[in-house]
């Protein structure tokens, strides 16, 4: 029977209940890896919830700062209270001392005012309120933590995921196959981990920006916790997917659909494709320009990476060694049996021997 712990060779001839099993096992494998990264998360749900909020968070002290937006109207409206309040204190502290003129009777009066008021400024809020994303249901604190914690879950049970997939997909391609695909298949985890760090610190904050000053003198704006969290990690998906470019080229330089001299001379195509890629991201100007730049950079090292590799190809190609002697000459030609030779022999002019 098939099983997870021993590797399934090209050469093995498997059932197709050896091949349901094996992929029973890798299956398993991959569940438990899941879950295992899915409890850690949800324990340190707080602390996968304070990143993903961050770029919120930003952008909404932005707002505070200039009294944008719903949450900047309501600070103003605070610090107004605070300063109002503040005021009032200081002025009844006054009225309240000895030499302020007014009669005992009148300044006793006041002491318990200075005291309550005292303590109703002690209770107002010193920071922002509304940095975080707002919930509208009962159960959607419980739900959404749940999602953010199994988002993260699959990122990082990633690497293991594939190596299962890949381990049971694999035994079907040939040796010389096998060479040319692992380095492809190691480098799809690194570019999406690499294009998810890019879209959270550049697209993300870029479209959270964009989105949440679009318009808003028309509209009260409250950023629904659910709906962000499902935004951001599209975004986030989507920069992994994007960045899996140099795997997509490097795959049709193997397969010989395109070559290195050919992707050279495309390069104001790939630069026009790029910034429309980037132009469907949310942003702004500045944005696109850094979208567009880290795409064709790595477009221009994957025609580096494909030139390397077929540089390399192509120098061990003729010192293998493996041919047998005389190989790449072409076989004598035996008279008795090819009928060339004796179509040759029977042209020749006998008089030119004269």
């Amino acid at each position: 029977m098939a099983t997870v712990i021993r590797p399934i060779g090209h050469e093995d001839r498997l059932s197709l209940v050896d091949h349901l099993d094996e992929l029973r096992g890798r299956l398993i494998v991959s569940a438990i890896g899941l879950a295992i990264a899915f409890g850690i998360c949800l324990w340190q749900n707080h602390a996968l919830l304070d990143i993903i909020n961050e770029p919120l968070k930003t952008q909404t002290k932005k707002q505070v700062q200039k009294g944008q937006g719903t949450v900047g109207q309501a600070v103003l409206a605070q610090r107004s209270v605070l300063k109002a309040t503040t005021d009032t204190r200081a002025a009844l502290e006054l009225l309240a001392r000895p030499d302020s003129g007014l009669s005992p009777s009148a300044r006793a009066g006041l002491r318990p005012l200075v005291d309550s008021l005292s303590a109703d400024v002690a209770k107002l809020p010193r920071h922002a309120p509304g940095d975080n994303p707002v919930t509208l249901g009962v159960g959607e604190p419980f739900t959404t933590t749940i999602t953010v914690s199994l988002y993260f879950a699959l990122v990082l049970a990633l690497p293991l995921i594939m190596y299962e997939l890949g381990g049971f997909l694999l035994p079907a391609l040939r040796p010389a196959e096998r060479r040319a695909i692992f380095p492809l298949l190691g480098a799809v985890p690194v570019l999406f981990v690499a294009g998810a760090v890019f879209g959270y610190f550049v697209v993300l904050p870029a479209a959270v920006r964009f989105f949440v000053n679009f318009n808003s003198s028309e509209f009260n704006v409250l950023v629904q916790a659910s709906q962000f969290y499902k935004f951001a990690a599209t975004i986030l998906l989507a920069m992994g997917v994007v960045f899996q470019v140099p795997v997509v080229i490097l795959g049709l330089v193997r397969a010989g659909i395109v070559t290195p001299a050919q992707l050279r001379k495309q390069r104001r195509y790939a630069i026009v494709a790029c910034a429309v890629v980037a132009a469907f991201l949310p942003g702004d100007l500045i944005t696109l320009v850094l979208e567009t730049v880290p795409l064709y950079l790595l477009y221009e090292a994957s025609i580096l990476v494909a030139s390397l590799l077929n540089r390399s190809a192509s120098k061990r190609t003729p010192g293998a060694g493996d041919d047998p002697p005389g190989a790449g000459r072409a076989p004598a030609a035996d008279p008795a049996t090819d009928p060339t030779v004796h179509q040759i022999i029977d042209h020749v002019d006998h008089n030119l021997s004269d």
